[in-house]
């Protein structure tokens, strides 16, 4: 694998038309910054730095030493709990396009092919109204400055490691970053992969953009105009040209440099950055001035970043076709959506004899016992869809956010992705349980009762699958969720247990589950209270007792509750969302 060298004249992902000279790098300043993480303690401490436009950075140190949390705060990320840290002169602001953050994690989808996953990237982060061939234009830019030219059509997860880090920094210049930070891009490639991609981002540098990255590797080290060395208790120890780190210590390798940190060596000359003493620009008239110019122009781009970023409905339709393509082509995906109705159908045929509904004898446990399974095979539907919607592609959603990612059209688009497809489950589900004489001759007025409890106990069920899966870190604790939201829907639906036979506190627990209220308005649809009323079945008065007035009410209440619990489910999977992008946008590993 061969990434080819950046062609004179152009500038990675800088549409055509415009010059080299136009893509200018942003200067990082950071005096005396510390940073508490909470149950870590300091883990940074004093740090002082000036990165000049269009260099390449290197932060190294050993593990623990702060690198990562340095990255967020110089980004502004994070704020530092003690100092200052100035972006062109002035504090960071929202990240915006000209800004670019690569954490370790993937920060793209791996279902669809490469060319087609960056075309989606770019629709959330080029100007509103860009040509969809000046979108294509710019996405073959880019894969021809980072070598992927002739993976274009590759499916991301048939990448090589290499390469879907390139492909991750390649949604980064689909907007011309000004700065790139990058944490540990090249941890886990082999060295000359490696030496590959550090090639690329110097290339990226001598462009204009600034590189800051933080490593393990010292291979990565010589390859920077700067390097940064941390202690371990998070001090800067050593920060200047690459040549001069073993000579600043009087080693002979960039091994014996660590070990010399270790035992508490620093650099000379390793405090405040000169000129920094006083804030971002010198003291006076002359450098008040510069300072308020540079917060004007950050507070202009601030303003024009906010009014070239996409509309919230153009979000909306464009995440919704993501989300569609993507669930097309995810195996396991189309594997749950096809199996779970053919194992929910399965499991009516074996278990209910054929005309359980027969007016002339009817078998009032066993219709209970369908429309308790219809409700539980909706709500099984929704919760398994939504389950692994979020936590597979939180990094993805982080960094989006960053790019102008509004939540409330992301939230809303894994409901109009996945609700067409329940909606057709339940269509099916009824369809062939009638066809298999598990369900009565009724008119369409009845399917359609049941028909609609169907949907809204599937929407209610898939909001609850999406907030679970936004609250949780892995798909491993989203698997787990599975059965613990099982089990109470069972139990507390009053199907097993009539409602009015429960404990008051069985009682108050069935009132937020949604299978109790799908439950109680398909019994209300299908007329169960009539059915065992006056049916010829002694089981039917009894039966009608002990369910008190559980299916007297109109199916209309359901819908109503169901639709409400839907729309809380899917308020609260928003704010969680929101926290989760707000505090933490890229996730730092405490204590690295």
């Amino acid at each position: 694998m061969s990434t080819p060298p950046l062609r004179p004249g152009v500038s990675a992902g800088v549409p055509a038309g415009v010059s080299v000279s136009s893509v200018r790098g942003l200067r990082l300043r950071a005096r005396r910054v510390s940073r508490d993480v909470r149950g870590t303690g300091r883990v940074l401490s004093g740090a002082s730095l000036d990165v000049a436009p269009g260099t390449l950075v290197v932060i190294a140190g050993s593990s623990g030493a702060g690198k990562t949390v340095l990255l967020q705060t110089l980004a502004g990320l994070s704020a530092p709990s003690e100092g200052e840290v100035w972006h062109d002169g002035a504090p960071p602001g929202p990240p915006g396009p000209e800004f670019g953050y690569v954490p370790q994690e993937d920060i793209i989808h791996r279902e669809l092919p490469l060319h087609r996953t960056l075309v989606y990237a770019a629709g959330l982060r080029m100007p509103p109204g860009t040509p969809a061939a000046a979108v294509a234009a710019t996405v073959d830019r880019v894969l021809e400055t980072l070598g992927l030219t002739s993976r274009r059509d590759t499916p991301v997860r048939a990448l090589s490691g290499g390469e879907r880090k390139r492909a991750s920094i390649a949604v980064e210049l689909l907007t011309r970053p000004r700065v790139l930070f990058l944490d540990e891009p090249t941890s886990g490639l082999d060295p000359v992969t490696g030496a590959e991609l550090m090639r690329t981002l110097r290339g990226l540098a001598d462009d204009g953009t600034t590189v800051v990255l933080t490593t393990h590797v010292l291979a990565d080290l010589p390859r920077g105009d700067q390097v940064v060395f941390l202690s371990a208790d998070g001090e800067v120890a050593y920060t200047g040209e690459p040549d001069g780190l073993c000579k600043a210590f009087g080693v002979g390798s960039a091994e014996e440099v660590y070990g010399a940190v270790a035992d508490g060596a620093r650099a000379p000359g390793t405090g405040d950055i000169p000129g920094q003493a006083d804030g971002p620009a010198p003291a006076g008239p002359a450098g008040q001035a510069g300072t308020a110019g540079a917060a004007a122009r950050a507070r202009t781009a601030v303003a024009a970043g906010k009014a070239s970023r996409v509309g919230a409905v153009r979000q909306w339709m464009l995440l919704t076709r993501r989300g569609t393509a993507l669930l097309v082509h995810n195996r396991l995906s189309v594997a749950v959506l096809a199996g779970s109705p053919v194992m929910i159908v399965a499991m009516f045929a074996v278990l209910f004899r054929a005309d359980a509904f027969d007016p002339a004898s009817p078998d009032p446990g066993s219709t209970a016992m369908i429309m308790f399974w219809i409700a539980f095979g909706a709500f099984f539907f929704g919760l398994t869809y939504g389950l692994l919607q979020i936590c597979t592609e939180l990094p993805v959603l982080r960094r989006e956010w960053l790019a102008g990612l509004r939540i409330g059209p992301y939230v809303a688009s894994k409901l109009t992705t996945m609700l067409p497809v329940l909606t057709l489950a339940v269509a099916l589900l009824l369809a062939v349980l009638r066809a298999l004489d598990r369900l009565p001759p009724a008119g369409w007025d009845t399917y359609a009762s049941l028909f609609a409890t169907g949907v809204l106990a599937s929407a209610a069920a898939l909001a609850l699958g999406l907030l679970a899966s936004a609250a949780v870190s892995e798909p491993g604790q989203a698997t787990l969720m599975l059965p613990l939201l099982c089990f109470p829907q069972v139990l507390f639906s009053g199907a097993f247990v009539p409602v009015p036979r429960m404990t008051a506190g069985g009682e108050a627990i069935s009132w937020a589950m949604t299978n109790r209220w799908a439950f109680e308005a398909l019994g209300s649809g299908v007329g169960l209270e009539s059915l065992w009323r006056t049916g010829a079945s002694p089981l039917g008065p009894p039966l009608l007792a002990s369910y008190g007035k559980s299916f007297g009410h109109p199916a209309a209440r359901g819908w109503v509750i169901l639709a409400g619990f839907a729309v809380l489910f899917l308020g609260l999977t928003w704010w969680v969302l929101v926290r989760k992008c707000r505090d933490g946008a890229v996730r730092s590993r405490q204590g690295r």
